[in-house]
């Protein structure tokens, strides 16, 4: 449910705004690893989640490239 709705959100930013989310979530990713390096990072889980949404955000700029 959660990541239908997060999909649906992608879907309706314009092209620009999806390059700055995607700019965003690979930040936050790099911070993540890095606190991670540091053993600073309580909640691993982030990173794979982190991930996936990258992998959401590239995927709907593939189909709105493609449209």
């Amino acid at each position: 449910m959660k990541t239908n709705r997060y999909m649906e959100e992608l879907k309706n930013k314009t092209a620009v705004e999806l390059n700055e989310e995607l700019v965003a979530a690979k930040k936050e990713l790099f911070n993540l690893r890095f606190q991670n390096a540091t053993n600073q990072l309580d909640n691993t889980s982030r990173i794979r989640e982190v991930r996936k949404n990258i992998a959401r955000i590239q995927t709907v700029i593939t189909e709105k490239a493609n449209a």
